[in-house]
């Protein structure tokens, strides 16, 4: 019997040590194809980004960024659009972030268990997988005509703001969720309201990542094109909208959110469509633009989770 044994230890020994070879080839070809698939990708991203560069960075300079649009692509520039630009994100990331965080905060700490919660959780996680065309066409019969808010800025804002809501939404229920529960039983067990348990504690532990879907979510808003072609979005304008502040009281002036817009991917848009390759230069040089904002967001989010993170990671766990 012993010898039996032996010889079953020995074959189950063997048998682990082939498997063991198997399994660690499998791991190296799948490694091998990996980095196969991650080089080919990034030589891909690399070769577009180096040609955008290559054929739009002489053309950047203060004319080109101060300048407006012109039929002449040598005189031609971006300062409407790029003024537009930031208008637009201003209304998007006031109004996303007040219904957005306000939102989830509802869903995750006082919305009851119901069928009702989970019929709005199912049509926010629909939200995420609607093109973006379709937002244009809401907000076209309904901001646009039923409201009445014209092709404005506004208009664009809230577009934007119903494609972006939930990454916001999400974002912040995922924040709130990370958060330990222990945290909530200390504070209610010292007599906090719920309200103080959220303001206090909560909405500062998941800040970081609050802050980062919010960035995140206006970096993807700052690059749409079609919601807003679809709104009625100008693609050529020579002037700018009236300035928010003004020096005669109140100081604020709210009417320049009810004026025309155009924006940097509309005016790329219209410069790439024509046949002049100087306008195709000039497309490039506002991919360019549009290019560094986006990566200054990206570059933004990673520095506030990370401040964020070390600053209440010893305080919450």
């Amino acid at each position: 019997m012993s010898l039996v044994f032996l010889f079953e230890i020995e074959k189950c020994e063997v048998l682990m040590g082939i498997f063991s070879a198997n399994k660690s080839l499998q791991d190296r070809i799948f490694l091998g194809v990996s980095v196969v698939v991650l080089i080919f990708v990034l030589g891909i991203i690399f070769a577009l980004f180096g040609g955008l560069i290559n054929q739009g960075l002489d053309r950047l300079n203060w004319d080109f960024m101060f300048s407006f649009p012109s039929r002449n692509p040598q005189k031609a520039g971006i300062y409407s659009a790029w003024v537009g630009s930031i208008l637009v994100i201003l209304v998007t990331a006031i109004c996303s972030v007040i219904i957005g965080v306000i939102t989830g905060l509802y869903l995750e700490e006082y919305a009851p268990k119901n069928w009702m919660t989970q019929i709005i959780e199912l049509a926010i996680a629909n939200m995420a997988g609607v093109p973006s065309i379709t937002f244009g066409l809401l907000a076209l019969s309904f901001f646009v005509i039923r409201l009445d808010f014209g092709e404005s800025i506004l208009t664009a804002g809230l577009t934007l703001t119903l494609l972006v809501l939930p990454i916001i939404i999400v974002a912040t229920r995922e924040s709130l969720r990370s958060i330990p529960l222990s945290i909530r039983e200390a504070v209610y067990s010292l007599g906090a309201s719920r309200y103080q348990v959220i303001r206090d504690h909560l909405l500062p532990y998941s800040l970081h990542g609050i802050l980062t879907g919010v960035i995140l979510a206006i970096s993807r808003a700052i690059g749409e094109t079609a919601p807003l072609i679809a709104i009625g979005a100008l693609t050529f304008i020579a002037f700018l909208p009236q300035p928010p502040l003004e020096e005669q009281f109140p100081f604020v002036n709210f009417d320049w959110l009810f004026d025309n817009f155009t924006v940097l991917p509309i005016q790329m848009y219209n410069w790439i469509s024509r046949p002049q390759e100087k306008f195709h230069v000039n497309a490039a040089a506002t991919g360019i633009v549009l290019l560094i904002i986006t990566t200054l967001l990206n570059l933004m989010a990673q520095i506030i989770r990370f401040y964020f993170r070390k600053k209440y990671s010893r305080q919450s766990f």
